[in-house]
């Protein structure tokens, strides 16, 4: 199936280019390419299995792929070390949410505010509790203590912290209840309409599609289109076939 004509977007801040990762012997990404632009939204979708978190593994070091060119901002990020790759410039939630169960909210944040460089851009955790006005309610509260969607809440305003130049998600609305979900989509387009640019993994295809500017649907491992949100929302055949809509 060929992929849908890509609008042109602004400059793109990273690049993916015919990446083929590996576990072991198993041969799991099979050249897949991905543009993120700056100030966009980005959806990487498709089922249970397609590669997507397996993508974001391999731009972000922890499975680096073995053939093909990752570039983030220019720079060649595809064999450097995980940790580098993070202070060029990039804020990652996992799926996991890695929240500590003995730190309050404002500690989670105050934490992450001191580990930033003083000298570059940074943002307060106050500015954090304006995104997430929910978290202001909580602030005194421990990790053990916070629900699913406010650990997330958390874990998303954690890495804001360092006002990274790409925001990577994977699966953020994962577990979560449907009034959560939509406090988080809130939350989401205030944080695009800030400028943020974003790369998003989710199953939600209301929540992935009302925030991506562009989308790039997997299939075992394999890019199967692309396009603007509004062009998938008007493609009946990829959505039953590829996402299950």
């Amino acid at each position: 199936m060929l992929p849908c004509a890509k609008p042109i977007w602004g400059s793109p801040v990273l690049e993916v280019r015919d990446i083929h990762t590996y576990y072991g012997d198993s041969h799991v990404l099979h050249g897949v390419d991905l543009d993120v632009a700056s100030g966009t939204c980005v959806a990487l979708l498709g089922r249970n299995g397609a590669g997507k978190t397996t993508t974001l593994k391999s731009i972000l070091g922890y499975a680096p792929p073995r053939r093909g060119t990752i570039q983030f901002q220019g720079l060649d990020i595809g064999r450097m070390p995980t940790f580098k790759i993070i202070r060029q410039g990039i804020g990652y939630v996992p799926e996991d949410r890695g929240i500590f169960p003995s730190l309050t909210v404002d500690e989670h944040l105050r934490v992450a505010f001191s580990q930033t460089n003083e000298n570059t851009p940074r943002r307060t955790p106050e500015e954090i509790y304006h995104f997430f006005p929910r978290l202001a309610e909580r602030r005194g509260n421990y990790g053990n203590q916070l629900s699913g969607g406010e650990q997330q809440m958390v874990a998303i305003g954690r890495a804001l912290i360092g006002e990274p130049e790409l925001l990577i998600l994977d699966e953020p609305s994962e577990g979560l209840a449907p009034v959560i979900i939509d406090q988080l989509e809130e939350a989401f387009h205030r944080i695009k309409q800030s400028g943020k640019t974003m790369l998003l993994v989710e199953q939600n295809y209301h929540l992935a599609t009302s925030l991506a500017d562009q989308c790039f649907v997997l299939v075992h491992g394999t890019n199967v289109w692309s396009g603007t949100s509004e062009a998938l929302e008007a493609n009946e055949e990829v959505k039953r076939q590829h996402l299950g809509v």
